[in-house]
């Protein structure tokens, strides 16, 4: 019986791989990324969508690299040595979210994750899953499909 709780509790812990975007630490569950990489050398997508910052090759595949910044509503993404993209599958494309810099990969107990208010920080709320608190900081979790969902429209 114990065994079958600890195997429970173990279920609802997810590894945050987490990220600054701007001054917030935004966070996202590690399944959906995919890689991460420093590639900053990204061709320019005539009359795309201001937070598309370009695309790139890897290994072959095409990625849409997406100014995670400004998608979001927060500061834009200045191109420095820390950047990198996360870079994530969303129905079957690869979309690559440029972000200022990376944290740390984060254990989360599902259970403690709080709704996320209307407006965090300035950033509509349906950008996030919820909102986690560590002993020294608060993480927003990303809601990657609503982020992408929007770059349709």
């Amino acid at each position: 019986m114990g065994q079958s709780a600890e195997t429970k509790t173990s279920e609802d812990v997810v590894e945050l791989a987490t990220f600054y975007v701007g001054d917030a630490l935004c966070g996202m569950d590690i399944v959906n990324v995919q890689e991460i990489n420093k590639h900053t050398e990204m061709t320019k997508v005539p009359q795309s969508p201001e937070c598309v910052m370009g695309i790139l090759n890897m290994r072959g595949q095409i990625v849409t690299i997406i100014d995670l910044g400004k998608k979001i509503g927060l500061s834009s993404t200045g191109l420095s040595a820390d950047c990198r993209n996360i870079i994530v599958n969303s129905g079957g494309e690869y979309i690559g979210l440029l972000v200022p810099r990376l944290s740390d990969v984060v254990q989360a107990d599902w259970e403690k994750v709080e709704q996320p208010p209307a407006n965090i920080g300035g950033v509509q709320g349906k950008f996030f899953k919820g909102v986690y608190k560590t002993e020294n900081s608060l993480i927003g979790i990303l809601n990657v499909e609503e982020v992408l969902k929007e770059e349709e429209g």
